[in-house]
């Protein structure tokens, strides 16, 4: 009995600074908060309980980054099986977008993981980071599918274009996590209808004329 409630409170406490923590990168930076603060702020008395509970911060971030990235891959999975066949560009930028959004609207009021996200995509080292714990199945076969579609587009035009249209979902969705979080006046009123217009302009990216190289 007491070693069940240790463990579950452990699994409390580690709960707790994963969400302290993925508040505090989205809002400061994540080289600007250290695990002393985040242990502070989630009301540890002990400031190495972060180190105690995931090791170093790069094991913090990893672990932030995998309680997320796998419902929104099991959502992408549900797609594809559900799916009677994607055919054209738009569908397969619908399975890249809509598990995020959906993702975001299940969990309500404030979210942080689109702008923690977003920081760590801009940093070389920490963008590996992501890859790892993202790029699973489920993405590599909806790019296949993207990519069947694109086959007459000139490989150095798609590989431009996939850096576009990935910079262009990141940092969209972190925007509007942002005005949400500040109360800012939103294009739209729900992350469906956010998601729709975003799969609108990405389509747009990868099916726009390519200029002849001169």
């Amino acid at each position: 009995m007491g070693r069940t409630a240790r463990t579950e409170r452990a699994g409390e406490t580690r709960e707790l600074i994963l969400t302290v923590a993925e508040r505090l990168f989205a809002e400061h930076g994540v080289f600007a908060v250290s695990n002393r603060q985040i242990s502070e702020a989630a009301g540890q008395g002990n400031n190495a309980a972060v180190g105690y509970h995931f090791g170093t911060k790069t094991d913090l971030l990893r672990a932030i980054v995998r309680k997320h990235s796998e419902p929104i891959d099991a959502l992408r999975e549900r797609m594809l099986a559900e799916a009677d066949g994607f055919v054209g560009v738009r569908d397969w930028v619908g399975c890249l977008v809509c598990p995020s959004t959906e993702y975001l609207a299940a969990l309500g009021r404030p979210t942080w993981y689109a702008r923690f996200g977003a920081q760590l995509m801009t940093d070389p080292v920490l963008r590996e980071l992501v890859i790892d714990e993202t790029f699973g199945p489920s993405i590599h076969r909806t790019l296949d599918g993207l990519n069947r579609c694109l086959a007459d587009l000139p490989l150095p035009v798609r590989i431009e274009r996939g850096d576009m249209a990935r910079n262009l979902m990141v940092h969209m969705l972190a925007e509007r996590e942002r005005a949400l979080a500040v109360g800012a006046h939103t294009a739209r009123s729900s992350w469906q209808a956010y998601a729709a217009g975003l799969i609108d302009a990405i389509t747009g990216l990868w099916l726009a004329p390519v200029t002849p190289a001169r």
